[in-house]
């Protein structure tokens, strides 16, 4: 049968918003499943810095757990009161200014009362961003452990960043030099000095995004040098 080209305007009009319709009530159904699947990853992760083992069913019982405080520093190491550290978006703060940004600190509570001080880190790795977070001991100097993640690096290359393998390297890792400079924890090309306790290896085959991490915790950490300051 042959259709004039009204009738297939108008059918291909219809079947369009037909299936926008859809698509756009999926997206507001799911939306809350979606960002509730983002928040018990973020929990996880933060969890996993802390060497705290969780599945997505009791992510947020040992999150309420063990995470007994957190809050928002600015540059100058003062609490900014306003500001939920948990919704802060990372992504959006690298965006800003240094000065202007803000910084979470999530505080872990050991059963023994200990207390390690977990933060997140942001930057860019070969093929997109790469992130993860940090826990530091109460001397704001050693790693007690770090998690990594990544958006879409080389398998088997620079997507090593996410292994346990990778990332136990930094446990016992400190920030500060002998002379107590600064330094962060260089990820060294070629393989770091077993000594060298402000270095890691870099992962073979995977330069830039190990310099890329290299110079994410450097850029991150360095921002907390004033709250460290003021609470060693």
């Amino acid at each position: 049968m042959n259709r004039s080209n009204t009738y297939i305007f108008i059918y291909a009009t219809v079947m369009v918003t037909v299936v926008a319709a859809i698509l756009s009530f999926a997206a507001i159904t799911l939306k809350p499943y979606q960002d509730k699947n983002v928040e018990i990853e973020k929990k996880k992760n933060i969890l996993a810095s802390v060497k705290v083992e969780c599945t997505a069913d009791d992510a947020e019982e040992k999150y309420e757990k063990f995470i007994r405080e957190s809050f928002v520093v600015n540059l100058n190491g003062e609490k900014v009161k306003s500001v939920d550290a948990f919704e802060v978006n990372m992504k959006d703060e690298m965006k800003k200014d240094a000065s202007q940004r803000n910084y979470p600190v999530y505080v872990f509570v050991h059963s023994d009362g200990s207390k390690k001080y977990i933060l997140p880190v942001r930057g860019k790795g070969l093929w997109g961003p790469i992130w993860g977070f940090v826990s530091m001991e109460s001397d704001f100097n050693t790693i007690y452990g770090a998690i990594f993640s990544h958006k879409g690096e080389t398998p088997g290359l620079g997507a090593e960043i996410d292994t346990p393998e990778f990332q136990a390297q930094f446990d016992g890792k400190q920030i500060f030099n002998a002379n107590h400079e600064f330094t962060s924890v260089s990820v060294v090309k070629g393989g770091a000095d077993p000594d060298n306790i402000n270095a890691v290896d870099a992962i073979s085959g995977g330069t830039i995004t190990s310099n890329g991490l290299d110079a994410m915790l450097k850029d991150c950490l360095k921002n907390y040098l004033n709250y460290f300051k003021k609470h060693k």
